[in-house]
């Protein structure tokens, strides 16, 4: 079971023509009676103390009730992604009187339609997926902006001009991210390539750290990773060399090694969306936001990066954080594959639906993608 899965990404892109900030508009969800408690759920895939995704996640419902103190938040971790045992878990949250019900991972996209036609004055948000119905929304981000900008910083610490990278399921929103970062890389130093170990996981630190050694056994001396746990940042460090996190920052895990990580930032919009149903006027829609709508960002760059390191990096953000860059300028053209072939003609960008079903490597990365 993953989270993600490349059929249903490619399906996303026959059923929806793509996911675009506000695709679908219905008629708002009725606000909760002015003085009771307004409830939130969220489901979890992992532990809410993972280091990873379900902690991103978690830190965003804490960050909602600071924001909203009339609201009161509940969560269950730890739910596989079967049908039956998500479809129980969001109907009990259901049937409890919550308002607003988040299910973070992919796997739950089915469980929450069903939970979602037998309780029509919910409102259900599903994290990463693509079906909607009158009350139902969907989320995501463009990780893929700060992950360019730390390829670019890994690209520059680099002495043996081979980097790491521990994925997880071979599936366009991690291959996708790989390339982002390569691009990134290969900005700064043409010289670099990106090697790829593939670890069929989301959550196995084990499994994870052995696949980082493997990379440093090869001579690596920056790991990047797409996995939920800080064992490739762990490794990093016991080697005496550099990493780059994922998904919170995971520098506190390796002080002496992570240079910056990817992060998410769910927090900006579960407030938004809490926000829109408390007042009445959410309506559903399909939302893919980037580095300006605050739900994707890099953690603090490390202080042991050369100042100057630093600076292009802060430049490169600030461009991401105003609109002038934005994940098109990533993917805009001449852009080659892994054989040289000129996919993405110079002066054209990718479009999004190409993005959701990117399923080949750019230029610079070593590894090959399983069919």
């Amino acid at each position: 079971m993953v989270r993600r899965s490349l059929f249903a990404l490619l399906a996303a892109i026959l059923l929806t023509g793509g996911l675009l900030p506000s695709l679908v508009s219905v008629a708002a969800q009725d606000a909760t009676p002015e003085g009771e408690p307004f409830k939130v759920a969220f489901v979890y895939v992992s532990s809410a103390a993972d280091l990873g995704w379900s902690y991103s996640h978690d830190q965003g419902r804490l960050a909602l009730e600071e924001a909203l103190p009339n609201v009161e938040t509940a969560f269950q971790e730890m739910v596989p992604e079967n049908p039956a045992d998500a479809e129980r878990v969001i109907r009990q949250f259901a049937q409890d009187g919550y308002d607003v019900i988040f299910t973070t991972s992919f796997g739950y996209m089915d469980p929450t339609i069903n939970v979602a036609q037998d309780f029509p004055d919910t409102t259900f948000i599903h994290i990463s997926g693509f079906k909607t119905a009158d009350n139902v929304g969907t989320g995501f981000g463009k990780i893929e902006e700060p992950r360019f900008v730390s390829g670019q910083i890994a690209g520059a610490m680099t002495e043996s001009n081979l980097i790491g990278y521990v994925a997880a399921f071979p599936i366009p929103e991690v291959i996708r991210g790989i390339n982002a970062f390569t691009l990134g890389v290969r900005e700064v130093n043409p010289d670099a390539t990106v090697r790829v170990v593939w670890t069929n996981t989301w959550f196995n630190p084990q499994q994870e750290r052995a696949a980082a050694e493997a990379l440093l056994d090869a001579g690596a001396d920056v790991i990047a990773q797409h996995q939920d746990t800080p064992g490739p940042q762990q490794a990093a460090q016991d080697r005496g060399v550099y990493g780059v996190g994922y998904n919170a920052d995971m520098s506190s895990q390796a002080p002496e090694a992570v240079l910056t990580s990817a992060i998410w930032n769910w927090g900006p919009y579960y407030i938004d969306v809490v926000e829109q149903v408390m007042a009445g006027t959410w309506e559903s829609n399909q939302f893919w936001g980037g580095w300006q709508d605050g739900v994707v960002d890099l953690a603090p760059i490390a202080d042991f990066v050369p100042d100057d390191v630093r600076a292009a990096a802060e430049e490169e953000i600030a461009r991401f954080e105003s609109g002038e860059e934005t994940i098109y300028t990533i993917f805009t053209g001449p852009i080659a594959d892994q054989s040289g072939e000129i996919r993405v003609p110079e002066g054209e960008s990718m479009t999004d639906e190409e993005l959701l079903g990117m399923n080949w490597f750019v230029e610079g990365v070593e590894g090959e993608i399983p069919s």
